[in-house]
């Protein structure tokens, strides 16, 4: 009987506010995020914290700027090698 090997799961390093991590790859960017402990993506126009709310892309709550394209839905875009995500905390632009 050959003995099983198991195997790391694979990563891929994102950029989130401007900081590289190592994070699952095929998981959305809100997970990666929220994995990172990041809980507010943006802020409402009353200036309250917003972050994933729904996860299928339907209430807007998660977006962030994702490869400088802003207003993107986090829980609906899987994370990339070299990804670079900014919240809006970090970049003080509402995304």
């Amino acid at each position: 009987m050959t003995p099983r090997t198991t195997l790391a799961p694979a990563t891929v390093t994102i950029h989130a506010d401007r900081r590289p991590v190592r994070v699952p790859a095929g998981i959305t960017v809100a997970a990666a995020l929220l994995e990172l402990h990041v809980v507010a993506f943006r802020h409402s126009v009353a200036g309250e914290s917003r972050g994933p709310l729904c996860g299928m892309g339907t209430c807007y709550e998660c977006r962030v700027t994702i490869n400088g394209a802003p207003h993107r839905r986090a829980c609906l875009v899987p994370v990339a090698e070299g990804m670079e995500i900014v919240t809006e905390d970090a970049s003080g632009a509402r995304p």
